[in-house]
C-alpha cells in the first residue's frame, strides 16, 4: 500500500475533521495518531515520532504556528515535516508558514481525496 504503515500525526480541534482524516489515511495504508490541541500533540510525540505532522493552524490554546515553531526548534522533532492547514487563508499566511519553518501550507477546504496526495507528496520530499 502507498502508506507502508508510516505514521501521520493529525492535529485539529474538530473531532469530525480528525475522524475523516484518520479514516481516509488509514484506508491508504498509513497509521494515524490524532490530537485536538498542542498539549495532546506533545503527549503523542513523547510516545512516538511520526513521519509527518499535519496541523490546523487554529487550535485552542497554543496555535498551530507556535506549535510548529516549537517543533522546529526542538532537537528531537525538528526533522519531522509539518504541513499547516489554514481554514481562513489570509494574506501573509504562507510567509508566516515559512517563518516558522512549515514544510507545507495548505488553505482549506481540502477534500478527503486530496489529503492522501498531500501527505504522500510531503513524505516523498523528506526521503
Amino acid at each position: 500500500m502507498p502508506g507502508d504503515r508510516e505514521t501521520i500525526l493529525v492535529i485539529d480541534a474538530a473531532a469530525a475533521n480528525l475522524e475523516l482524516a484518520r479514516v481516509r489515511l488509514e484506508h491508504e495504508g498509513y497509521q494515524v495518531k490524532t490530537a485536538t490541541d498542542a498539549v495532546s500533540a506533545f503527549e503523542v510525540l513523547k510516545e512516538s515520532q511520526p513521519a509527518l505532522i499535519v496541523t490546523n493552524v487554529q487550535l485552542p490554546g497554543m496555535d498551530g504556528w507556535e506549535l510548529t515553531r516549537r517543533l522546529k526548534t526542538n532537537f528531537v522533532t525538528r526533522s519531522i515535516p509539518v504541513v499547516a492547514l489554514s481554514p481562513y487563508a489570509m494574506r501573509g499566511d504562507e510567509a508566516r508558514a515559512r517563518a516558522v519553518r512549515c514544510d507545507g501550507y495548505i488553505a482549506k477546504p481540502i477534500t478527503t481525496e486530496e489529503l492522501p496526495a498531500i501527505v504522500s507528496r510531503h513524505l516523498s520530499r523528506g526521503r
